[in-house]
């Protein structure tokens, strides 16, 4: 898959904090009621997050009824969430608070309702407070081998002070989290 994102020369290895999931791990949910990774999000994409080695991490979801875009399909921009929250996850192993600044998603395949997908992820590098993030997701057959490449994606995202970032909106979170300076 060729994506028109360009990810810039002399990237500073990204470092994946002690205190970090290990590899085989579920990564944890920075907030209940997220979409993305809330357990307690009623419509939510409910991912199966796990980190693996080095600065990757890889997750799993079904393509719910709810999700549907085209008659039968997936909506485009419930993709788009899937990968942007996968990577965004990929960003809490440096242990950082990260928001999305840009997000490139190359759509190769149709994807059915009932469908279910591996997203893998890994972190590219950094640049100051810019962590550079790609991701590709595959259907995954009856037997759970991963089968064909269904899109890929690029992010870029910004490391942030959550006390000051989320000032203004914590007060209408429906969950309070101190990773988010509540």
């Amino acid at each position: 898959m060729k994506s028109t994102f360009v990810v810039p020369d002399g990237l500073e290895p990204a470092e994946r904090v002690a205190d970090a999931p290990a590899p085989g791990d579920r990564m944890p949910s920075h907030n209940p009621m997220c979409f993305g990774c809330g357990p307690d999000a009623p419509n939510g994409l409910h991912f199966d997050a796990r980190a693996g080695e080095g600065m990757a991490i890889a997750g799993e979801m079904i393509v719910e009824p709810h999700f549907e875009g085209g008659p039968g399909m997936i909506h485009g921009g419930i993709l788009s969430s899937a990968f942007d929250e996968i990577m965004g996850m990929n960003v809490m192993l440096m242990g950082v608070t990260a928001v999305t600044a840009v997000l490139n998603v190359d759509f190769a395949k149709p994807i059915q309702l009932g469908s279910r997908l591996r997203f893998s992820t890994e972190i590219l590098g950094t640049q100051r407070r810019k962590v550079y993030v790609r991701a590709v997701a595959h259907l995954i057959d009856d037997e759970g081998r991963s089968g064909d490449e269904v899109g890929g994606a690029h992010g870029l995202f910004i490391v942030v002070d959550p006390s000051i970032h989320f000032r203004e909106s914590r007060a209408r979170s429906q969950f309070a989290s101190p990773r988010f300076g509540a």
